[in-house]
């Protein structure tokens, strides 16, 4: 049996106590966060405390949280030569105290608390420093059914911020999209066929391959028109006209 003491209250500790609370062979033995309110609701499913000195002795420490507190709660936890773990994409795992065992444990993938998530489709980035540790973290993961990749802290900032172009970038062009259908009563709905269809084509499919539209096919006639009807809203605009020289050069539609 895994112990574990998960540090944070946010999307990710969440999932991840859920996870491993179904997990048979894991067992959180407690739950970190310096505001007990955010854990009240699972007073009875685990030992919570707001006392990084009342921590338990785990076979590993989780810290699910924001990325500029890392550093600095790792040097606060009251030992040593344990081994802890960051769930961050951006952070190097070099950014954990020296006093600790360290290492990464990055579930690629966008968490809501009220999303529920299938962690079979979270693929999990693991590094240590030492790879005695690694097999700890391997068997954790495994034991809640996720993909696991080795991945080192160059190639997890690189993941990390495509995600932010494929799923941050991606959610606001939806939210412009959204808006845009709003203007005129036009159902958004409609769209979400199209949104998966874009999704799936991509999995058997490379993306310069799958691309389509008016700005590939440098039908500058409809671009015209698509220009026309943002030009109330300048940001709409100067987003559409970015994209599309992006997509133009990038299919050699238009020269660098």
């Amino acid at each position: 049996m895994i112990s574990v003491v998960i540090l944070g209250a946010g999307n990710v500790a969440t999932h991840l106590f859920k996870a491993f609370d179904k997990a048979e062979n894991i067992t959180v033995i407690q739950w970190y966060n310096r505001n007990l309110d955010s854990l009240n609701q699972y007073i009875n499913s685990v030992d919570i405390t707001d006392d990084l000195n009342n921590l338990k002795e785990a076979d590993v420490y989780i810290l699910a949280v924001s990325d500029d507190a890392i550093g600095n709660l790792s040097s606060e936890l009251p030992f040593e030569n344990r081994l802890v773990v960051h769930t961050s994409g951006s952070v190097g795992v070099y950014d954990l105290d020296k006093k600790h065992k360290r290492g990464v444990l990055y579930p690629l993938q966008t968490f809501s608390k009220n999303v529920k998530i299938d962690f079979a489709n979270v693929p999990i980035c693991i590094e240590t420093i030492d790879k005695k540790n690694y097999p700890l973290l391997k068997k954790l993961t495994k034991s809640i059914g996720s993909p696991i990749k080795r991945v080192n802290s160059d190639q997890r900032k690189v993941l990390h911020l495509a995600a932010v172009f494929v799923n941050n970038f991606t959610n606001q062009l939806y939210r412009i999209g959204h808006e845009i259908t709003e203007s005129e009563g036009a159902e958004f709905d409609l769209l979400k066929p199209l949104i998966v269809e874009t999704a799936k084509k991509i999995i058997d499919t490379s993306p310069f391959m799958a691309q389509t539209g008016p700005a590939k096919r440098n039908d500058k006639k409809t671009i015209k028109k698509h220009l026309k009807l943002l030009e109330n809203n300048q940001q709409h605009k100067a987003i559409y006209e970015l994209l599309t020289t992006s997509i133009q050069r990038t299919h050699g539609t238009k020269k660098l």
